[in-house]
């Protein structure tokens, strides 16, 4: 159950401020809440299955002392990752409208987290826990929960999201915990 915890905090977390969360709340302004939240709900369980498989992976092939300190450095990577902040580039999400919105919102979503940090940080929290479907559904749940939050918002109060303070807030949360994995790995 740690493992679920974990998950949904640090993707909760990551995803505040990240451009797939401005994706959603994007096309919160477009769409039906609940065609959006759906799609987003689809493409999460996707690119996180995706995401804690190759985490698995890595837990098992790598030694335990190597991986906690590259889960560590990773984490303080995402926190800097995080205060840089993301943009979003609007002209993919128009170029498949042709596909419906519960397409086109699942597709555009799906190919927006390829490679972004939460999909990374699914990876690394993988291959840390090594509890497959906690870890998928912690971060599946936290990553649909930071973009629910950012659809009330889209239809609530437009496209801007209160950026700066979220940042700060998911930035600092990453760095402490990359410098505590770092530490737990160094400290005997």
């Amino acid at each position: 159950m740690a493992a679920f915890w974990q998950a949904f905090l640090f993707i909760l977390a990551a995803e505040m401020g990240d451009k797939t969360q401005l994706v959603a709340l994007t096309f919160a302004t477009r769409f039906a809440a609940r065609t959006v939240l759906a799609a987003v709900f689809v493409a999460t369980l996707l690119v996180h299955l995706f995401s804690v498989a190759i985490g698995e992976l890595l837990g098992l092939a790598l030694p335990a002392f190597w991986l906690g300190l590259a889960a560590g450095l990773a984490f303080i990577g995402f926190g800097l990752w995080t205060l840089r902040g993301d943009t979003l580039d609007e002209s993919e999400p128009r170029a498949l409208a042709r596909f419906g919105p519960f397409l086109t919102v699942a597709i555009t979503f799906f190919l927006a987290e390829l490679g972004d940090k939460t999909m990374l940080a699914t990876i690394t929290l993988a291959s840390q826990q090594r509890a497959f479907v906690p870890v998928w559904l912690g971060s599946t749940l936290g990553m649909v929960a930071a973009d629910g939050i950012a659809i009330l918002v889209g239809m609530a109060a437009g496209r801007r999201l209160p950026e700066r303070a979220i940042r700060y807030v998911a930035a600092a949360i990453f760095i402490v915990a990359g410098i505590w994995t770092i530490a737990e790995q160094l400290l005997p």
